[in-house]
C-alpha cells in the first residue's frame, strides 16, 4: 500500500524541504521503496539530493507538461538511496500552464497513477505558498506532513494552510488527511521553544508527532554535500531524529519495517 505524502507549509524556512530529503532517506534505509519528488521551483530537494539543477536535462515541468515521460526523467537510485522526480526555476512555467489548463490541478497525480505501485512512499516537497503547485500537491497525495519551526510566528499561516487542506479534501481529494505536524529547529534550551511547543501540543493533540527534529550542525551540513544527514552523519543528533520520525511515521499508518 503506498502512501503518497506532501510535505508542505507555506512559511518558508521551516525545514520543509530537509524534512523530505531526509525523510525520504531514513525509510529507505529502513527498507521501503522511496520516490521523492521536488516540486519547489528553487530546486532544493534536486541539489540536496547531489545534483546540480542546471545539468538535468528533464524535470518535472516537462513531465508535467507532457514534454516528457516518468522513465526519462525518474533518477533511479540516487546517492541518499530513493529515486527523485528533479526540478529547477522552470518548474514556474508549468504552474502559469497549469492555471489555465484542463484538470490543472490534477496533473501531478494523472502522472503519478502508473508509478504508484512501485514505491512504498512517494514524498512531495510543495514550494512555500499556497500557489497551484501546492494544490496539485495535495490533490495527489493521501496525506500531508506540516513541519513547523518553534518560533514566535510558527502558527501564523497555519490556519490557512489547514484551510487549504480542507478545501482540497472536500472538492477534489475526499481522503486527504494530515499525517502529522513536525517540530524542526528545536532547542529545549529557550523558553520560547517550549511556550510555542506547548502550543501544538495543545492545538494539534495527537497529530502532533513526538518526535522532534533539533537545531544541528551536521544537518545544516548535510545539503552542501548533496547528501542526506544519515549519508553524511549516520550517528549525528539529526540523523538520528530523522531515523526516530521515520519508525514513527511507519508505527502511526501501521506499516512494516
Amino acid at each position: 500500500m503506498t502512501r503518497t505524502i506532501a510535505i508542505t507549509n507555506q512559511k518558508g524556512g521551516v525545514g520543509k524541504t530537509t524534512t523530505c530529503v531526509n525523510l525520504g532517506a531514513t525509510l529507505h534505509e529502513i527498507g521501503h521503496r522511496v520516490l521523492v519528488i521536488d516540486f519547489d521551483p528553487q530546486g532544493n530537494a534536486t541539489s540536496g539530493s547531489g545534483f546540480q539543477k542546471r545539468s538535468i536535462e528533464n524535470d518535472v515541468r516537462g513531465l508535467l507538461l507532457g514534454e516528457s515521460n516518468f522513465e526519462d526523467t525518474c533518477v533511479i537510485g540516487t546517492k541518499a538511496g530513493y529515486d527523485l522526480l528533479p526540478s529547477d526555476i522552470q518548474l514556474t512555467q508549468a504552474e502559469a500552464h497549469l492555471l489555465s489548463a484542463s484538470r490543472g490541478q490534477y496533473r501531478l497525480r494523472d502522472v503519478l497513477k502508473d508509478q504508484i505501485s512501485n514505491y512504498d512512499f512517494i514524498l512531495i516537497d510543495c514550494p512555500p505558498a499556497l500557489s497551484m503547485l501546492t494544490i496539485n500537491g495535495l490533490v495527489a497525495a493521501d496525506a500531508a506532513i506540516i513541519p513547523v519551526q518553534c518560533e514566535f510566528y510558527a502558527l501564523e499561516g497555519i490556519a490557512s494552510l489547514i484551510e487549504t487542506i480542507e478545501q482540497v479534501c472536500a472538492t477534489h481529494n475526499f481522503d486527504l488527511v494530515i499525517d502529522g505536524v513536525l517540530r524542526t529547529m528545536y532547542d529545549p534550551r529557550t523558553s520560547l521553544t517550549r511556550q510555542v511547543s506547548a502550543q501544538l501540543e495543545q492545538f494539534f493533540q495527537e497529530k502532533l508527532f513526538k518526535t522532534v527534529i533539533p537545531r544541528n550542525v551536521r544537518l545544516a551540513e548535510a545539503p552542501s554535500h548533496g547528501l542526506p544527514v544519515v549519508r553524511y552523519d549516520r550517528l549525528s543528533k539529526g540523523a538520528l531524529s530523522y531515523l526516530a520520525l521515520a519508525s514513527e511515521l511507519c508505527k502511526r499508518l501501521k506499516m512494516k519495517k
